[in-house]
């Protein structure tokens, strides 16, 4: 969340900064900016995004780009950060997002885990709760 234009966690903390936070900084503006080569642009060529569940969504960036483009054409998508933990070179996001789904303006509550090598995301993984609505069309 921003508080003042800084982004803080949910007890008003300002984030550690380092190279690994400004990536998933840049990362997350450019997916509220639906900015699909600027988003690319802070993944390794050989990334991966996973559901927790072990199930793989995209790997490299044509399959990350394809799975994204359809995420980035929703005008409605927008993710708001709720606390953010880093350690080392790994960072966890917990979000908040509205898109539309099937039957509406849905909202779903995330855990984004991202693993860093060499200044890019190796590897995503994405814990996602069941969406509500919250207005139908």
């Amino acid at each position: 969340m921003s508080v003042g234009g800084v982004c803080v966690d949910d007890q008003g903390m300002p984030p550690i900064h380092s190279a690994t936070v400004t990536l998933i900084e840049r990362q997350f503006d450019a997916y509220n900016a639906r900015d699909l080569p600027m988003f690319l642009a802070t993944y390794a060529p050989d990334a991966e995004q996973w559901l927790a569940d072990g199930t793989l969504l995209a790997r490299g960036r044509q399959e990350i780009a394809n799975r994204m483009r359809v995420r980035f054409a929703d005008a409605a998508l927008q993710a708001k950060l709720v606390r953010r933990v880093v350690v080392g070179d790994t960072v966890v996001d917990h979000e908040h997002v509205s898109r539309t789904g099937p039957h509406g303006l849905e909202a779903v509550e995330m855990v984004c885990m991202y693993a860093v090598s060499a200044g890019l995301i190796v590897r995503a993984t994405f814990a996602i709760e069941q969406p509500h609505l919250l207005r139908s069309r």
